[in-house]
């Protein structure tokens, strides 16, 4: 467990460890015992002075076990064990890095600001300094079952700006042996005769203070049959049991991992918040995906704009690990209409619109989402809803999906203040139709926050708001 509440720096490490043992018998209790025997001698390998980290794209590497808490350095020479993890970042150079420096001042694309992470690679020296043994050759005749499998470690630390190298050191061993126990004990749980389930480490980012939390699952084991386990570890952290936070949807997703479907995720948090006078910010909670005009190679200008709210409220619900199914498509959500008996056979293929209370019938047809429908005459109305737009995102976090006369919007929070009634909302359109550029999308409006006067004061709303399913 890592507390990441506080500025700082993550030290990650990963790498492979090489497990191999020889069973003589198929016996239960025999396998145990050698797996566990096994485990050991890489706890052992952990602890020798052959470990070895290397500070990715950068020239330090670090034996963190030779001498009394003595750390040696290839290279730089400067760099000791008191220095401070955060001074690393300056011997690191990357080709993002070397970009920028060649582009200079020329593009100032905008980011969404992350943590600092500092990568570093696990590795095992394999040669020892001396004069090497006379080779021996020993030939045995013996039937036996050989296991051999990648361990995939994979360590975290949160490291505060006063902490040295010397410490995250000894704090990342830690976190290897431990991580090596609990595979093991994944491993024995779930092995089925000699079929050895790689076990596999994933970090999960838990609400305040609690910060990043590793936990190893099997990796052939679905998230369907890891429930009682994900029980036991709601209770564990103290976590409520109406929401997922283990599930490998859930897995937080380091500054330096991109997203490979190509879409952009929270643009809202490049946005600069209003601020209102005794006012307060209610937010979208967790992660989406911006869903808009011609994606996926589909022309869908002028009409769905109200299918491309709904894709990006579907991917909400993928990526908190409420559902598993992959973001419908413009003809999946047709078929689901058709299939609930809103919608005509012909409807499918069609450049028909849906508003508020088809989205409704789809979230609940193809994920089981219930939503509330808020009904609105005339647009002027909206302003006073802040309340219960307030109340709904504190209460379940989902993106909101409004349609009125032929638009849609997806409102991904309010600035609201109780005491004054102004009111502020935070707009994503879905009727952009440039590239994923967060730079365009943020400076020109298409994510960002209007005023009443956004809406037509004159034409009547529907808004559906999704609702959490209580599940773990």
């Amino acid at each position: 467990m890592s507390d990441s509440s506080e500025p700082g720096t993550i030290l990650r490490v990963r790498g492979p460890l090489e497990f191999k043992c020889q069973l003589d018998s198929t016996v239960g209790s025999h396998i145990q015992k050698v797996i566990s025997r096994t485990f050991e001698t890489l706890r052992s390998r952990v602890k020798s002075e052959s470990l070895v980290f290397t500070v990715c794209d950068s020239p330090v590497v670090v034996w963190p076990n030779r001498g009394k808490q003595e750390t040696l350095y290839a290279s730089p020479e400067e760099i000791t064990p008191n220095t401070l993890c955060k001074d690393l970042q300056q011997w690191i150079k990357t080709d993002e890095q070397e970009s920028s420096s060649k582009k200079n001042a020329k593009s100032k694309s905008k980011k969404i600001p992350t943590a600092s992470v500092i990568n570093l690679h696990l590795m095992m020296e394999v040669t020892k300094p001396g004069p090497l043994p006379a080779l021996t050759l020993n030939r045995t005749v013996q039937k036996h079952h050989f296991l051999r499998t990648t361990l995939p470690m994979d360590c975290v630390v949160h490291t505060t700006c006063n902490d040295t190298i010397g410490v995250a050191c000894e704090r990342l061993l830690e976190e290897l042996l431990h991580q090596l126990c609990e595979m093991e004990k994944v491993s024995l749980q779930h092995m089925k005769g000699t079929t050895l389930q790689v076990p596999e480490p994933l970090h999960f980012l838990l609400p305040e203070s609690k910060g990043l939390v590793t936990v190893v699952y099997p990796a052939g084991v679905p998230d369907s049959q890891l429930e009682a386990h994900r029980k036991e570890l709601h209770q564990r952290f103290e976590l409520p049991e109406d929401r997922p936070y283990f599930r490998r949807a859930n897995v937080y997703r380091f500054p330096n991992e991109t997203y490979r479907d190509g879409y952009l995720r929270n643009p809202h948090l490049a946005v600069t918040h209003p601020s209102l006078e005794n006012g307060k910010l209610y937010l979208v909670q967790g992660i989406y995906s911006y869903h808009h005009y011609m994606q996926d190679r589909m022309d869908d200008n002028g009409w769905g704009c109200a299918y491309r709210s709904l894709q990006t409220i579907c991917s909400w619900f993928q990526q908190q690990g409420y559902t598993e199914r992959p973001v419908p498509t413009h003809k999946e959500i047709q078929q689901a209409l058709v299939d609930v008996g809103d919608k005509q056979g012909s409807f499918v293929g069609s450049r028909q619109w849906i508003g508020s209370i088809e989205v409704q019938a789809v979230l609940n047809q193809l994920l089981s989402v219930t939503s509330k429908i808020m009904f609105v005459s005339q647009g002027s109305e909206l302003a006073s809803k802040g309340r219960e737009l307030a109340n709904h995102f504190i209460t379940e976090g989902t993106p909101v999906m409004i349609g009125g006369g032929v638009l849609a919007h997806t409102i991904l929070g309010v600035a609201w203040s109780e005491t004054t009634g102004q009111i502020r909302y935070l707009i994503l359109d879905p009727h952009y139709t440039g590239s994923e550029d967060l730079q365009v999308i943020t400076d020109k409006g298409w994510c960002g926050w209007k005023g009443p006067d956004f809406w037509d004061q004159t034409a009547y709303y529907n808004l559906c708001l999704p609702q959490r399913p209580k599940t773990i």
